[in-house]
């Protein structure tokens, strides 16, 4: 789907919506080539971005920057990614001063991971949720300034991350951006999804079909198109891809309040489990 960073406020999460993006694409190609009957797919896949806010800040980054090869590199070394309805997007981090994210709890913990909230009405409060659905990756790498390199990845197994300048991008409306010597800074300041190509005749021009998180309101409902093979804005300077491996199809059914699905003695499930500990015990539960 489409995801704006900036909504509910300013967040330099690009890096972050770049890397989520890329990998729920390719689990949507992997699906529809993989599972017998396509009508029994199922919803898209999406990831939680603010998993990455709120965990990987040592690794990936953070609202004040950060890359996808980061990010892919920490989903790797913790073996899952929690998908989006266990936490939405909140445009905080630790690091984050602005707007109500002074008081917001972006601390990686369990609650913080993936969590639910019952009736208050009712007496009910919010818990955590020990047990959720979540996407793990096999690998992931780079291609620096390998044009046809990146074709070929895309062609055989989907979209890529890119590193732009993204500066020159604030007042794109539409049309593709052809080379010309104000294009050409190559500083990055932005992370974006190349999901393609094509190719205009009139101009015999090939380009860059790539996907941006600014929402539908930005440029080509939220696509951009830029001259390939000439490096504008750095596109083809770092780009990065990851490949997933699992992804949970039939979940452990919890109830509404999560109730049966958060661990503690009493059930032989444990409580405030710690990040490894959720690890081991999500991956032998779902996968």
């Amino acid at each position: 789907m489409v995801s704006n960073q900036h909504i509910p406020q300013y967040c330099g999460s690009c890096w972050a919506h770049a890397a989520m993006s890329s990998v729920a694409d390719r689990i949507k190609i992997a699906r529809m080539t993989s599972e017998k009957n396509m009508n029994e797919i199922g919803p898209d896949i999406s990831l939680s971005i603010q998993f990455l806010l709120s965990c990987g800040s040592k690794v990936a980054g953070s609202c004040h920057g950060g890359s996808a090869s980061g990010a892919f590199e920490f989903i790797k070394s913790v073996g899952y990614w929690p998908y989006e309805t266990c936490m939405p997007y909140l445009a905080c981090s630790a690091d984050s001063t602005e707007g109500y994210c002074p008081f917001v709890n972006t601390e990686c913990n369990p609650f913080n991971i993936c969590r639910t909230c019952a009736n208050p009405w009712k007496g009910g409060d919010c818990s955590e949720i020990d047990v959720f659905p979540f996407a793990t990756i096999a690998e992931y790498g780079s291609y620096h300034n390998q044009v046809k390199e990146v074709m070929a990845e895309i062609y055989a197994r989907g979209p890529v991350t890119a590193g732009i300048n993204g500066i020159h991008l604030h007042n794109y409306t539409g049309g593709i951006i052809y080379d010309h010597v104000e294009w050409r800074d190559l500083k990055m300041t932005h992370e974006v999804e190349i999901v393609g190509w094509g190719y205009e005749e009139s101009t015999d021009t090939k380009y860059w079909v790539v996907r941006n998180s600014h929402g539908e309101y930005f440029g080509e409902l939220s696509f951009f198109r830029i001259e390939m093979d000439v490096n504008l804005l750095g596109i083809e300077s770092h780009v990065s891809w990851a490949t997933p491996k699992n992804w949970t199809i039939q979940n452990v059914p919890c109830v509404a309040d999560g109730s049966n699905c958060i661990r503690s003695d009493d059930v032989g499930m444990y409580a405030d489990p710690s990040l490894d500990d959720m690890k081991t015990y999500g991956r032998r539960a779902l996968l």
